[in-house]
């Protein structure tokens, strides 16, 4: 100890109940983005075509890149969560093999920080979908309507 700090880290142990529970719920909720990606595909497909400013098509094209790459991206994480599920043994044998715990649970922090990301990146892509229907619909409703 150097001029009275201490240097301690923490390190947050999850139980093999947890982590179950997190990795259920991951794969739930990646279920969930998936058959809400084939929606907003869809809503896209429909909508898009109908686009006649070239600054809404630029952003809606470059909208649909991102949703492509999320679905991409979602698709290694979804199988990334399925083998951590598959090695969940490693914590539930009763036998002490620190390092392949420790690298367990790293790789279960590693998981958290990735849900996050990729949730944050995939709501902010279908807010930007959700903006340009938006503006879609109220352009043909004003056709309508004259």
């Amino acid at each position: 100890m150097e001029n009275g700090i201490s240097k301690y880290s923490y390190v947050e142990w999850f139980s093999s109940d947890e982590i179950y529970e997190n990795i259920t719920l991951w794969q739930s909720e990646l279920n969930f983005i998936k058959n809400e990606q084939l929606f907003l595909n869809e809503l896209v497909q429909l909508y898009v075509p109908q686009l006649s400013e070239k600054l809404i098509v630029e952003k809606s094209e470059n909208v649909i890149a991102l949703l492509k790459m999320a679905d991409k991206e979602l698709d290694e994480l979804y199988k990334m969560v399925q083998t951590h599920k598959n090695q969940l043994e490693i914590m539930m044998d009763h036998i002490n093999q620190f390092k392949m715990e420790k690298a367990y649970l790293q790789k279960h922090k590693e998981l958290i920080m990735a849900m996050k990301s990729y949730s944050e990146n995939y709501r902010t892509i279908k807010s930007e979908i959700f903006k340009i229907i938006a503006t879609v619909m109220k352009k043909n409703k004003g056709l309508i309507n004259n």
